[in-house]
Formats: C-alpha cells, structure tokens, sequence
C-alpha cells in the first residue's frame, strides 16, 4: 500500500475515509496487515504529506490509532491525550489539520477500561492531573445512573464505559462549539467529525453514525 499523495488525497471524501478506517480495522482484529514498505514511506513522505483523517484518542498504550486502524506513515494525523478530551491547543492542531493540510475525517476515539475516565469517576488527585481530569468530569456528572455513590468510581466497568461514551460525545459537543473553523466546514460537508469506541478486549472499533 502506497503513501498517500497530493493527487489521492483529493480523491478521498468524509465517507471514503471513514471506510478506509473500517477497513483498516478489520484488517486489524484479524491480523492481516497491509503490505506497506515503512522505509520507502519515510522517502515519500520527506517533502509532504497528505493526510486523510485526525484522530484524537488516549494515550493508553493499547489504543495506538496507527495500528488499530492499520494506517501507515502519513495516513493520519495522530492527536493523543489521556482522556481524549480537546482544549484549545488541541483544537488548533486539528484546525490545521482539516483546513491546511487537507484532512476529511475527525475521530474523536475513546476506549473502554479507560484509566483516566476511571481517576475521574473516582474523583483522583495528584499533582497537574487533578487539573486535567476536570476536562473529564462533565462526562461523568451526565452519566446519570446509577445514583447509588457507592457504584459510581472504577470498580463499576459498566460505569466507566459509560462515562467513556458520554466523553466521546460531549467532545464532539465542545469541538462544534468551540472551533467555527470546524463547525463550518462540517456544515459545509467537507469533513466528518464522529465519535467512536475501541473495545481492548476485541481490538473492534464501534463508530457511532
């Protein structure tokens, strides 16, 4: 599989990227990878690259979005946080990324088991992470069941992933409020912003469409 290029990322709409992921991921749960060349997409991407997704995931260690979706070198801008929330940082390497560089897709990437979702629910604290983790607390105060306190923290899976789900598309939310750039070009159809699950028991990605 080929680097893409100027040509054929202008090739791709919101819906053809979307499928490439899908496909990617499939590939991915069944452990056949595409035949890339790494060393030969270093060469090709060393004057340009041409993107055709962002991807804002977890840090997590197991939800790499280069792998999960099987994606080469310059396939996808990658987007990490734990958590998978935006801030204005974020918000303007995104920017770029759909209005400079070309992308058409936005996936905005939770996970399930998520560790940061579960220091949130549990209302953790420890040094600068106490402060991030208020990024995450609307999500859990939307999760309106179960009301019993002692089932709402990290024990309670269920929980958590629900949380997760809820962060997914409270993101979605602020991305569309806080970024006009974004917003317009959505409207516009010239990008996709969705959400998404990856499960790490399955290596499935669920996007929610």
């Amino acid at each position: 599989m080929k680097t893409h290029t100027k040509e054929t990322q202008a090739t791709m709409t919101p819906q053809k990227s979307l499928q490439y992921l899908k496909e990617g991921n499939i590939r991915f749960q069944n452990n056949l990878k595409a035949n890339r060349n790494l060393l030969e997409q270093v060469n090709d991407t060393s004057e340009g690259q041409f993107p055709f997704a962002t991807i804002l995931s977890c840090i997590d260690s197991r939800v790499s979005a280069e792998l999960v979706f099987d994606q080469g070198l310059g396939d996808v801008f990658s987007v990490r946080i734990a958590g998978n929330f935006v801030n204005q940082d974020i918000l303007g390497s995104m920017e770029f990324a759909c209005k400079l560089a070309g992308t058409k897709l936005v996936v905005v990437l939770g996970h399930t088991k998520c560790g940061a979702i579960k220091g949130a629910c549990d209302n953790a604290k420890l040094g600068n992470l106490t402060a991030m983790l208020e990024n995450i607390k609307p999500a859990v105060n939307a999760v309106k069941s179960p009301q019993d306190i002692n089932l709402r923290n990290s024990s309670n899976l269920e929980f958590v992933n629900e949380v997760s789900e809820k962060n997914v598309s409270l993101t979605i939310d602020r991305i569309l409020k806080e970024s006009n750039v974004l917003a317009e070009m959505q409207d516009n159809n010239e990008i996709l912003i969705i959400g998404a699950m990856y499960d790490i028991n399955s290596g499935e990605v669920k996007f929610y469409e």
